[in-house]
């Protein structure tokens, strides 16, 4: 993505999957959906179109349908057309003639003054979508041995895999015995704390697995049949959703459906006997001890999807672990290594489970949600009638990263004799990260790479998708935010506040972009973290050593994201990116918001109003913003705000 001039984003046309562009649904196939497009005027004055015409694709073959100009305000003309769902995916885009022979194509990633490929083009799905409560949410994801105590976790006795520890010891960064570093947090541990979930203003608590397994992740289970004995057991699960749903926040579960624990009861079975129903759950190049694996960890024995039986036990049918546990009360599931499940080698099932999962979901509980992990580009895996969302890594996470990046704070500058980048921050030097799983440090570009890749990886999915998937800073699986915003590596909460201003910049993106914000424990008082075992430090909750202006700074953005309808459901119009800033809309029928992010200082950002909406109604979260002979004026420091603007031309006519 190239640098614009302050109008350039502003005058392209624009059309997304949100309420303000695609009528709402249900869109079932057969339907007839109405869309609109804006197009702004030229800085003439003119109208920027003389056609507007849709291309969708219908049984593979385009189809044009003329739009219609409608109301023209001072942001520009409304185009309206209909689109004829014939197929359970449409793809589509908008030709936008003229002026003066101007030849243009808009499509999910933007205008185009070219011919473009069908493959970021508009996608509307025509089946059941997400259900309606997702975008609403904010999530927060809790590691239950990490999280806290409850008073009958002292009773329980240690596993016989587990090496306890106190809980202010420090966790282990990598290698051996990771895994067996067992702190004894517990779910009624986390039910006590539910009023600090509450407090943050969180409506989704999202659990890491919570059957019984052999490790303190439990990704490596040995039964779906029952809730872990040392984190309380079925009844615990049982206490905390009631506690949970008591104060309207819905529980997330964590599904294994690619791989098992090696002592699950069904590989017990099937290396017992080959004849078994279970060995047909695995796949074995040689019975009993060579199978195939996970990312070949022998603790793991990847499961094989093509066996019927294995589908009825996991997640078909009424007598699922899927079913059973959404009747306990969960409100959802979280799929762990969605991407690779049903995929071995020649067989691709991955989509035909997701399609299963949601059948099941659907019949037990229509309104549960079906998240899916998914390490890098999920678009492809968004197109069908399975997954609603994913975890958005690719599209969210590794921009912010490259972004944000502040490195490991210089020494010397903490002695106060070391050197500063022009916005005053210390010297950015390589903290050493690997980014990602590449074999180089957490590279530093500018937000014209970062929002590139957001338009790209988000064009291949449908709107639904996009807005059904979590945002995440980090996760149990990844380093820090803090530490990668420079906020230091020892594993303990940022309190000399070194990354914090980098990664309040994160949070205010995360918090007012689409999709649903979703907060691994600890992030909202600046610990820090260097691998994935790292980051799953045991929470402190003495809050004397927390870093109280990062929790100040999580409240109000949430408050700001659960009090817009903007926030939690309107579009996403790019306004403005530079190296260093960058700046957009979110609009929805009943209101308008501005986002404004600056990483490094800028010269104040000046935008004609009108093109905007027309009226600043004030300061949802941040700075002033001025309004200077028709032109809203945007402060050049470092920082993050939002304002409201009037709504004006949103609502449909």
């Amino acid at each position: 993505m190239s640098p614009e001039s302050p109008t350039d984003l502003l005058r392209h046309p624009h059309h997304d999957g949100s309420a303000c562009y695609v009528a709402p649904g249900p869109h079932r196939l057969g339907a007839t959906v109405p869309l609109r497009v804006l197009v702004p005027d030229t800085p003439g004055g003119e109208p920027g179109a003389e056609h507007v015409v849709l291309r969708a694709v219908r049984d593979g073959e385009p189809h044009l349908t003329p739009a219609v100009a409608g109301e023209r305000g001072p942001d520009g003309t409304w185009w309206h057309v209909d689109l004829v769902l014939v197929n359970a995916l449409t793809s589509y885009r908008f030709f936008v003639g003229g002026p003066r022979g101007r030849y243009r194509w808009l499509n999910a990633e933007g205008v185009h003054e070219r011919d473009t490929s069908d493959g970021a083009d508009f996608l509307l799905r025509a089946d059941e979508q997400p259900p309606a409560w997702v975008p609403d949410q904010v999530a927060y994801q809790v590691f239950p041995d990490r999280f806290a105590r409850s008073v009958r976790s002292a009773d329980r006795p240690t596993p016989e895999w587990a090496d306890p520890m106190p809980w202010d010891a420090p966790v282990l960064v990598r290698g051996p015995g990771v895994e067996r570093q067992w702190y004894g947090g517990d779910l009624d541990g986390v039910a006590e704390r539910l009023d600090h979930v509450a407090e943050l203003g969180a409506s989704v608590l999202y659990l890491t697995p919570v059957f019984e397994g052999r490790s303190n992740h439990r990704y490596d289970a040995v039964t779906f049949d029952t809730v872990d004995p040392v984190l309380g057991g079925d009844e615990a699960l049982v206490r905390l959703i009631d506690a949970a749903h008591e104060r309207g926040i819905r529980v997330l579960g964590d599904l294994t459906t690619n791989h098992t624990g090696r002592e699950h009861t069904w590989f017990r079975a099937a290396q017992a006997d080959p004849d078994s129903v279970e060995a047909g759950f695995y796949r074995f190049r040689r019975h009993p001890d060579d199978y195939v694996a996970w990312l070949d960890v022998p603790s793991l024995p990847k499961l094989d999807h093509r066996s019927a039986e294995l589908r009825a036990r996991l997640y078909e049918g009424e007598s699922s672990v899927v079913a059973r546990w959404l009747r306990a009360g969960l409100d959802g599931w979280r799929i762990d290594v969605a991407n690779m499940t049903g995929r071995m080698a020649a067989d691709d099932l991955a989509r035909d489970v997701a399609r299963r999962i949601r059948a099941t979901m659907l019949a037990e509980r229509p309104d549960a949600w079906l998240l899916a992990e998914h390490g890098h580009d999920a678009g492809p895996d968004l197109t069908g009638d399975g997954w609603d969302g994913t975890m958005d890594y690719q599209g969210f996470t590794r921009p912010l990263w490259v972004w944000l990046n502040g490195g490991a704070p210089d020494v010397a500058d903490h002695a106060g004799d070391g050197e500063h980048t022009d916005d005053g921050e210390p010297q950015r030097v390589p903290h050493g990260l690997d980014f990602l799983g590449l074999p180089i440090d957490v590279p530093v570009l500018p937000a014209t790479s970062a929002v590139g890749t957001m338009r790209e990886v988000h064009a291949a999915m449908p709107w639904a998708a996009q807005s059904a998937s979590t945002l995440h800073l980090d996760s149990h699986d990844t380093p820090r935010f803090r530490t990668i915003a420079g906020g230091g590596t020892d594993g303990t909460i940022d309190v000399a506040g070194r990354g914090r201003r980098r990664h309040l910049l994160a949070l205010a993106l995360q918090m007012t972009m689409p999709g649903v914000p979703s907060v691994f424990q600890g992030d909202e008082i600046g610990l820090t973290g260097t691998t994935g075992e790292h980051a799953r430090t045991p929470f402190p909750w003495d809050r004397d050593v927390w870093d109280t202006p990062t929790w100040e700074a999580y409240r109000a953005w949430v408050h700001a994201r659960t009090g817009s309808v903007a926030l939690r459901r309107g579009g996403l119009r790019w306004v403005h990116v530079g190296a260093d800033s960058l700046t957009f809309l979110r609009e929805h029928p009943d209101e308008r918001v501005l986002v404004h992010v600056v990483r490094s200082a800028v010269e104040p950002l000046a935008l004609p109003l009108d093109l905007l909406g027309g009226t600043l109604e004030g300061v949802l979260v941040g700075a002033e913003a001025r309004v200077d002979a028709g032109r809203l004026v945007l402060p050049g420091a470092p920082g993050a705000s939002a304002w409201r603007l009037g709504a004006r031309g949103l609502a449909w006519r």
